[in-house]
């Protein structure tokens, strides 16, 4: 095991500190809306909810949330299309990112790192600041956790890896608040609504069956072979837009009774083998992950009170920890 300074630190999300972003023309030269102006304040105020559990660094990644500001103050994202080679999700719309490395010390220098390699964005805190980091969402097999960032420079140009990206573009973030689209539709899609979503099922405790919800947005890009902004990369904009322009989408976003990202990360780490063979090897513990996932250890339903007091518990020692530091 690495030990002394050079060693990375296992809880990524204790290393992230934004600087006080001036929206007077010192940082952002550009024209700004009004709605704009708060959106960014917002986001570099949000702090995530300190995370109860504990992760395998062995599955964590973390996206770039690329933000910049248009010709009119408004701001996009930029989005990129995924190669047609790539063995998994090729040619899927997504947001620069990967695993977490060895080397990395945080996972805003895995977001950064990977949008170098992809986009040819450069790690360059001046010209890209941190807005802020999220908290964490549950892909198939990772644990991944957006970092955004607003470009300053305008005049930087993308550096595509043909291997990993095939072309980038961008789409405004209010958009995604939206069940109108930003864009005028072509011709053959007029039929086609800009956002859908749909209802799944996963296992839950006792046989249960818990719902979730996939998101879907279009892009304006389809008929040019661009794919739909879907499932992760729409539910962890759709955050975004929400954290930065304070209000909720025109749409609901999950199913009635649906268990929080929370839990159904708890419930991953239960039972998905990837997330149990790397916790196994990591050492890491799970019995805070059983209580919010409402489990005891042979996997049974937690009584409601039971289950209660526990998380109370967890919380008190949570800030019992925090005050001694």
């Amino acid at each position: 095991m690495e030990s002394g300074p050079s060693a990375p630190p296992k809880n990524l999300l204790r290393y992230h500190r934004t600087k006080k972003l001036r929206l007077d023309g010192t940082h952002i030269p550009q024209v700004l809306t009004e709605q704009s102006k708060q959106c960014l304040k917002r986001l570099s105020a949000y702090r995530a909810p300190k995370q109860r559990m504990a992760y395998p660094r062995s599955r964590l990644a973390a996206v770039l949330v690329a933000l910049f500001v248009g010709r009119k103050g408004d701001l996009y994202v930029l989005l990129s299309r995924r190669s047609a080679s790539l063995r998994t999700y090729a040619g899927d719309t997504s947001l620069p990112g990967g695993r977490v490395d060895a080397g990395d010390r945080s996972l805003e220098d895995t977001a950064r790192r990977e949008a170098l390699e992809e986009i040819g964005l450069p790690h360059d805190r001046a010209k890209v600041p941190l807005l802020c980091v999220l908290e964490p969402f549950l892909a198939a097999e990772l644990i991944v956790t957006p970092v955004v960032v607003l470009i300053l420079d305008n005049t930087l140009q993308p550096i595509l890896n043909a291997a990993e990206v095939s072309s980038l573009f961008s789409h405004p973030l209010a958009s995604f608040l939206s069940t109108s689209p930003p864009f005028p539709k072509e011709p053959e899609m007029a039929e086609v609504m800009y956002h859908r979503y749909w209802d799944f099922e996963a296992d839950g405790p006792d046989a249960d069956k818990k719902a979730f919800r996939a998101h879907q947005f279009l892009t304006g890009r389809e008929a040019g072979g661009i794919k739909p902004v879907i499932g992760l990369t729409a539910a962890m904009m759709i955050r975004v837009a929400m954290i930065g322009y304070g209000r909720p989408p025109e749409f609901e976003i999950n199913p009635p009774n649906a268990p929080s990202t929370e839990e159904r990360i708890a419930w991953a780490l239960l039972h998905r083998k990837v997330f149990l063979e790397a916790c196994e090897k990591e050492g890491i513990d799970l019995g805070v992950a059983r209580r919010i996932a409402g489990v005891d250890e042979n996997g049974k339903r937690l009584p409601g009170r039971h289950r209660k007091e526990e998380l109370r518990q967890d919380k008190g020692r949570g800030k019992r920890r925090q005050a001694k530091l």
